[in-house]
């Protein structure tokens, strides 16, 4: 029950310091009373966090949890996990950015074949990320011609500017995080959303089909799971069992096919091929032969 209240009062509290924030930096002057009670407000949350982590915490240590382990569970107790999915979306996505700077990728080791797919997105993205800057600049030139306070266009140019590292995070991560073939494992990724490793021994089938039609980023059909591009996929995947794959958002489904889009679908198709055994030679061959 604390558990669920710990939640509810989080959930309502961050609205909440937004929009106190925004009236404050806009110049708009709220009563002294209302200013206490927020203030109280927020301290008495903060105080029921505490607590409430405090009991998960020693639960968990009481249970033979380690400390690192125990501070994590009680912090994902208190924190659902769609809100932590998107805290990692966002880290991810910074990550990505220093990857993209520094021209390196994400979980590509030695000898593993990498498979981009951002071509067919980085222009839309970029397309995106253009019609963003143009906004930023209309909205301040809007503002100024109305004379609107200081504070209130820091707040909107700063959630445009926001919005603009997001469609920057967003580039970087499909760059620097292709899909991965090594001799263990398929790993077929979409960004910083998604990441599923497929052993190799479950691989039965590759095709290399386009489709055009695919509705949706990332769609599960039954068994059936596209990533698609730009609405276009070109590689289907076949299983000999169903793996769990988790949704950007936490959702579980068990796949079986996966459709995708890769760059380079004939360089997919060559990783994924099953090896050839080397032919024998020397003496002995020649000899058997």
């Amino acid at each position: 029950m604390m558990l669920k209240i710990a939640r509810a009062a989080l959930f309502a509290m961050v609205p909440a310091e937004v929009v106190l924030a925004v009236l404050l930096v806009s110049g708009v002057a709220l009563p002294r009373p209302v200013l206490a009670a927020a203030e109280l407000v927020v301290l008495a949350v903060l105080l029921l966090e505490a607590l409430v982590f405090g009991q998960r915490y020693r639960a968990l240590r009481a249970d033979g949890a380690g400390r690192r382990a125990a501070l994590r569970g009680a912090y994902e107790q208190i924190v659902p996990e769609k809100v932590r999915r998107i805290m990692g979306f966002d880290a991810k996505g910074m990550v990505s950015m220093v990857l993209w700077v520094g021209r390196r990728r994400h979980g590509v080791p030695p000898g593993a074949v990498a498979l981009s797919y951002h071509r067919e997105q980085t222009v839309l993205m970029f397309g995106f990320l253009f019609a963003c800057v143009i906004e930023l600049v209309g909205v301040e030139i809007l503002l100024r011609s109305l004379d609107a306070p200081v504070g209130l266009r820091a707040v909107v140019l700063t959630l445009d500017a926001y919005g603009i590292l997001i469609a920057l995070a967003v580039i970087a991560s499909y760059v620097t995080r292709p899909h991965v073939v090594t001799a263990d494992e398929l790993r077929v990724r979409y960004g910083a959303f998604f990441d599923l490793r497929i052993p190799r021994r479950l691989v039965t089938g590759v095709q290399h089909q386009r489709n055009y039609n695919e509705t949706g980023m990332i769609k599960v059909d039954g068994e059936c799971l596209a990533l698609a591009a730009n609405s276009q996929t070109n590689l289907i995947v076949e299983l000999a069992e169903p793996v769990v794959a988790v949704r950007p958002l936490g959702r579980r489904e068990q796949v079986r096919v996966l459709r995708f889009f890769a760059d380079d679908p004939s360089a997919a198709l060559d990783a994924l091929r099953p090896a050839r055994p080397a032919a024998a030679t020397g003496p002995a061959a020649r000899a058997s032969a």
